[in-house]
């Protein structure tokens, strides 16, 4: 993420032109003293520190952009509100929703403007399948499946990363992966209203720890306007390396979308014979006015670029990134849901979602 985020930071001025702000790299902070001064050589990070609290102090710095690990999410961004510094926090926002509630309170308290990084909202494909359904193209929603899958984790001989702990991570498959789709699940179709779940762990050790989070997820959604779901992650799914992939079905069509395929959105209308493959790379769909002529397709990385400029643009007019960004009490609601997920796994029962 660090990487990703710094080639946004420095690709943003000059593609996404004029920039709503133009970002100034003041500090990068890491555990390893030698690393975090290559990094900030590398990217060009004015100054590097080995402890978060002084970057925090820094009075160069304004954005507290964290790309830390789970268990580091909650305290540095809250003492970078609470010192009146805007905050952008990598998903998941924390390990369990009552750490979220902290952070959210925090920067309501400091009256920042705060961004959850669900990157894929500002997919162009996924933007404009949101806007095709909140456009009423599809009519009343009826179904919204998606699962995440990757293989990371099917050897398991993997050796073993903080990833894999509880007091770390929070959880496995179901905040690493889940988050996002949880958080698109509410961004395309609404708010979620109970869950049926399952998770399993299926490598308990691996070379360096114990493991004691998930490795796959399975869960039935119920949503509030009626619509019906299944969701699922895995990180031990073979052959898939990075495939979310969700379907949204309703009255007047349906959609369905790959972020292996980043750049089309399948589309059908009541009345074609199928679905419709749409090249999402025109001026007219969002966010392509800053990239190629038509055709020319963009990757994963740009995300980021459309992520910032909506981050800076919101700090530049003071305003809220919503509806389109996701604030922290985004990242709260998701971090309810996950909880909601692993309760009803753990309890083998349905569980109602109560913010």
């Amino acid at each position: 993420m660090g990487k990703a985020h710094s080639n946004a930071l420095k690709t943003l001025p000059y593609m996404v032109y004029p920039p709503p702000a133009v970002p100034r790299l003041a500090a990068i902070a890491g555990r390893d003293a030698r690393a975090v001064r290559e990094a900030a050589e590398r990217y060009g990070y004015a100054a590097a520190y080995t402890d978060w609290r002084d970057l925090i102090a820094d009075p160069a710095v304004t954005l507290v952009d964290n790309g830390g690990p789970n268990d580091l999410h909650a305290e540095p961004c809250i003492a970078a509100a609470e010192a009146g510094k805007h905050v952008l926090c990598e998903k998941p926002l924390a390990r369990t929703a009552a750490e979220a509630k902290r952070m959210l309170e925090a920067v309501s308290r400091a009256a920042i403007t705060h961004m959850v990084g669900f990157n894929y909202r500002f997919v162009p494909a996924v933007r404009h399948a949101r806007d095709l359904i909140h456009d009423g193209q599809l009519g009343s929603i009826y179904h919204f499946r998606a699962r995440y899958l990757q293989d990371w984790l099917a050897d398991p001989t993997t050796p073993h990363t903080w990833r894999l702990t509880q007091a770390s991570a929070g959880s496995g498959a179901l905040g690493d992966l889940g988050s996002h789709v949880v958080d698109l699940a509410r961004f395309l179709v609404g708010e979620p209203t109970s869950v049926s779940a399952s998770l399993r762990t299926f490598t308990t050790d691996r070379p360096g720890g114990k493991v004691d989070v998930d490795d796959a997820f399975v869960a039935t959604i119920e949503f509030s306007s009626g619509a019906v779901g299944t969701i699922e992650a895995s990180r031990v799914a073979t052959g898939n390396k990075n495939g979310f992939m969700f379907e949204v079905n309703g009255s007047g069509g349906s959609l369905r979308f790959n972020l292996e395929r980043l750049n089309e959105l399948e589309v059908f209308s009541a009345g074609s014979d199928g679905f419709t493959d749409v090249l999402v790379t025109s001026p007219s769909h969002p966010f392509m006015r800053y990239w190629w002529p038509s055709g020319h397709i963009i990757g994963w990385e740009h995300t980021f670029v459309h992520e910032f400029a909506h981050l800076l643009e919101s700090i530049a007019n003071g305003s809220s990134v919503a509806p389109y960004g996701a604030t922290f009490e985004d990242g709260y609601k998701a971090a309810v849901v996950c909880d909601a997920i692993a309760s009803s796994a753990r309890e083998r029962t349905h569980v109602a979602i109560s913010y």
